[in-house]
């Protein structure tokens, strides 16, 4: 089956001298795909002869007339433009003309009107975002990152089925482990809601490994790690800062003399590895889960590399379909709810 992304070509920092970069580089990766560049068609075909392509079969464009700004106020966004990229990519998945839909724009604009434009799925009451951060053993999915920055027990719980079932859509693993976010793992630890949230997930038929503080995000021995959104966007962030302080003083250190730059071009080799590594770009897109539909984000700063990694994570969540798997996890609950 032939996936087709909607590409916002106007979202982010940059608009279409990335995206539509990352969309020839993404189609040369994947040629049995086919992309939708959604926007303003004279810079879309501008950047496409400048880089050469005319035509691709492949790839299509569909006009939009308005763009949404990166410091735009999502409610601005979703009522005062009904005719923006992003709504339009977003639309293209509700109408079954794509199969998902990857914006760099902004990001509670994107929420705004995935939400109203897709709907939850049934049995959830809002949608989350998650995203792979590398740990010691792999990576590690997080949810969620900033879409609810308040949460009941019970929306973590659903947080919890969404992240268990991509990260077994995505990494092939039958149970993934899922752990609560917390500020200790003893039982006694944690404020009243995390805590009704352990008691769900044990008595659930999830793999619930109990509670991880915040140094065990990268240790690995959870696939799943689950927490409000307040919380999640503090540690995304947090990290994304600690990574860029070390790749700073290690590369103030390697040029501090001679000797020390010496030592740079020996040790260039295991440099380039670590970096590769660490280099945000290859975890770059997050998904909006919970929705009627797959919704990829991507940072808005991101490079041609970055995007091209968030168009690979919609591939693989299209392909195996993970809105169906999950409506198909809730449905046996829903059920009972309703006897």
């Amino acid at each position: 089956m032939t996936i087709t992304i909607a590409l916002d070509a106007m979202g982010g920092d940059h608009g279409p001298c990335v995206t539509v970069s990352a969309a020839l580089s993404f189609l040369r990766a994947s040629p049995d795909t086919h992309l939708i560049l959604v926007g303003q068609p004279e810079p879309i075909h501008a950047e496409l002869q400048k880089l050469g392509m005319q035509s691709h079969e492949g790839l299509r464009v569909v006009p939009a007339t308005e763009v949404v700004r990166m410091d735009e106020p999502p409610a601005q966004a979703l009522r005062g433009k009904r005719d923006s990229s992003m709504r339009v990519a977003v639309a293209l998945v509700r109408d079954g003309h794509a199969d998902a839909c990857v914006s760099a724009g902004n990001t509670g604009a994107l929420m705004a009107v995935a939400h109203f434009v897709l709907k939850t799925l049934p049995g959830i009451d809002r949608p989350a975002i998650v995203t792979a951060l590398p740990t010691m053993r792999g990576h590690v999915h997080l949810l969620d990152l900033g879409a609810n920055v308040e949460c009941t027990a019970e929306q973590l719980r659903q947080f919890a089925v969404m992240g268990s079932i991509v990260a077994s859509a995505v990494d092939g693993k039958s149970r993934p482990s899922v752990g609560l976010l917390n500020v200790g793992v003893e039982d006694i630890k944690g404020n009243e809601i995390v805590k009704a949230a352990a008691v769900l997930l044990q008595a659930g038929a999830l793999n619930y490994i109990g509670y991880v503080e915040g140094d065990g995000i990268y240790a690995g021995n959870a696939d799943v790690i689950v927490c409000d959104g307040f919380v999640g966007n503090i540690a995304l962030k947090t990290s994304e800062g600690l990574a860029q302080m070390i790749r700073q003083f290690m590369t103030e250190e390697f040029k501090r003399n001679i000797a020390t730059r010496l030592a740079g071009l020996i040790a260039r080799p295991v440099l380039k590895a670590f970096s590769r590594r660490v280099d945000p770009r290859r975890y770059n897109g997050a998904t909006f889960v919970g929705l009627n539909g797959i919704v990829v984000k991507s940072h808005g700063s991101a490079d041609a590399i970055g995007l091209h990694h968030a168009l690979e994570v919609a591939l693989r969540e299209a392909r195996q379909n993970v809105p169906h798997l999950i409506r198909q996890e809730l449905e046996p609950s829903l059920q009972q709810g309703s006897a």
